[in-house]
């Protein structure tokens, strides 16, 4: 990132001014949603509308955020002073902006189509990375075709339908997302035909037992997705392996090499040591590796073979393509759409002003449709991740929290878990997913309207709900009893985004995934952080190392327990006492 000073927030005058508006909308009645949300021209306003292939839109209204156009040119200017173009379009033309780790951040070239015109940057090193791209892209094609005809069979020559993606560290919960959003859809869904997708992601065994519990093993093939195959990746890849190799041992005079070779394949970084390599190791032959680069951050990684392989195999390379595509959509847009119409920059620009400015720590995620049941996981992933931190580039501890709390669950099954929360409780800001056309129509005889006009019914109302509640005169007005009527004040003046799409498919996935990668990058670059980086983690993966060292010993020679707190120890003696008994017993 050289050549241009990297601003927060919290240093330029337009700080100020934001503060001093947000103290307007949490005291000034005026400003509360209920009057805002009657002003026309002022919700006219704040919209924005996407369009692409196929006639098929996005739009977003997001009048019943507590902003007026006033706000949002103030938001504008905030972007100007900390420079949010310049690092875009670093971010756009591969400028190392992971300066942490000094590495550029490329996921969105994974989805660029092959001759894609790259302009700006290093033009030669983006061409010969696109080239290496579309070359992992093509062999994740080949071998998927290869497994779903039926060239590829298992060892004893059943077909492979059943594909378990073995993981850690959250890897997976992009692909679930992906995998669980297309299920229901026509065409993908025709193309699932017969097949079925699995994940193994937690070291706890019993993950390993219940998941592989129904499968059959002649049938499975392993797919391990990790980078650097670290301990807790390859203990699931090994319990996974032992449980294939194991069970069909028993079937024929099979050797290990020969099983794995049918039943087993991974997305790694490799290098030309490869027999040295984990997947070398565990005995995966070379040309079941699928290529994954150390720029890939994993919960960024969906549109690498990380997430390919497995979903390809599931859906096919050609649904996969127009998933890719979707995303590819949404980059163009975010690198190239003026701000004001910018979705992601728009929602971006709301998450800063609602979290730093209102001080609102949370959000909810509430796609109505069943097929984004998963969505919400992969947000937290993305974006708690991401900006969930202490300090700014400069490694100066921020003025403010970083990051908010997301959680979410398909509308109409999210009402009663945490609307009631939502309406008189916390303020929780929330985006609301919904669709102009359901994957399944269901249209009963003698209801008045179809099953997705019922659901859109409460996608249409919940905003506004939140936005207007209901006050103590309209409880009176309305004849509630005296002693209930507090019990019933709403009092709105709750914020929320409304964000709906044509229809959920393949393309529009792919556009969902990279629209909520690019808020999170919008926020981060406001804030002046890395939203790129995820050292938060290492501290605690470095103790269990400790801890793992400590049982290891105390298991295998009866070493006492030292080195850690008094707590610590007490917990670590007990546990291993009770290791004790039980073999005694």
């Amino acid at each position: 990132m050289s050549g241009f000073h990297i601003l927060k927030c919290t240093e330029v005058p337009q700080y100020d001014a934001l503060q001093s508006a947000a103290a307007e909308f949490q005291y000034d009645d005026k400003l509360h949603l209920r009057n805002l949300c009657n002003d026309s021209s002022r919700c006219a306003g704040l919209t924005a509308v996407h369009m692409s292939e196929g006639f098929r839109k996005i739009i977003l209204d997001y009048s019943r955020q507590q902003v007026t156009g006033e706000t949002m040119e103030m938001l504008f200017d905030l972007a100007d002073a900390v420079g949010f173009a310049e690092r875009q379009e670093a971010f756009r033309t591969g400028e190392r902006i992971n300066t942490t780790e000094d590495k550029a951040v490329l996921h969105h070239m994974l989805r660029m189509p092959k001759g894609y015109l790259f302009s700006g940057g290093s033009h030669g090193l983006a061409d010969k990375i696109l080239e290496e791209i579309h070359t992992v892209r093509d062999q994740v094609v080949i071998f998927s075709e290869q497994v779903r005809s039926g060239t590829h069979l298992g060892i004893t020559g059943k077909p492979l339908k059943t594909t378990l993606v073995v993981t850690c560290g959250g890897m997976h919960l992009g692909i679930e997302f992906v995998s669980e959003a297309l299920s229901a859809d026509v065409t993908a869904a025709e193309a699932a035909e017969g097949r079925s997708i699995h994940f193994l992601s937690n070291v706890d065994p019993v993950d390993t037992f219940q998941t592989t519990g129904h499968l059959d093993p002649e049938e499975t093939l392993i797919v391990i997705v990790s980078k650097e195959f670290d301990s807790g990746e390859t203990l699931n890849a090994r319990s996974a392996m032992k449980w294939l190799i194991q069970r069909l041992m028993k079937t024929g005079n099979y050797t290990e090499s020969q099983i794995i070779a049918k039943h087993v394949a991974a997305v790694a970084c490799i290098n030309s040591n490869f027999s040295k390599s984990a997947p070398g190791q565990l005995g995966i032959p070379r040309n079941n590796i699928f290529k994954i680069w150390d720029w890939v951050i994993g919960r960024y990684s969906v549109c690498s073979a990380a997430g390919l392989l497995p979903l390809s195999l599931q859906y096919s390379g050609s649904i996969m393509t127009q998933f890719l595509d979707g995303a590819h959509d949404m980059d163009e847009h975010f690198f190239n759409a003026p701000l004001r119409d910018n979705i992601p920059v728009l929602l971006g620009l709301l998450g800063v002003w609602n979290s730093t400015f209102m001080g609102y720590s949370s959000r909810g995620i509430l796609p109505y449709a069943h097929a984004l049941r998963k969505f919400p996981a992969h947000v937290q992933l993305v974006d708690m991740e991401s900006n969930g931190k202490r300090v700014a580039l400069d490694g100066v501890e921020l003025h403010h929290s970083s990051g908010e709390v997301n959680f979410g669950a398909p509308g109409t099954n999210s009402h009663h878990p945490f609307f009631q929360l939502m309406h008189q409780g916390r303020v929780v800001p929330a985006d609301f997913i919904g669709f102009m056309e359901s994957q399944r129509p269901l249209d009963l005889p003698g209801e008045n309207v179809p099953s997705h006009d019922e659901l859109m019914s409460n996608f249409f109302a919940q905003p506004d709900a939140l936005a207007y509640g209901k006050t103590f005169v309209d409880l009176m007005q309305e004849g509630v009893e005296e002693g209930l009527r507090e019990h019933m004040v709403f009092t709105g003046n709750r914020p929320s985004s409304s964000i709906l799409m044509t229809r959920l498919d393949a393309f529009s996935v792919g556009q969902l995934l990279a629209l909520y990668e690019h808020r999170t990058a919008v926020q981060g670059f406001l804030w002046g952080i890395n939203s790129f980086d995820q050292f938060g983690l290492e501290l605690g993966k470095l103790l269990a190392k400790h801890v793992r060292v400590q049982l290891a010993a105390s298991r295998r020679t009866g070493a006492t327990v030292q080195g850690f707190n008094l707590s610590t120890s007490t917990l670590l003696e007990a546990y291993l006492a009770n290791g004790k008994q039980q073999k005694n017993v």
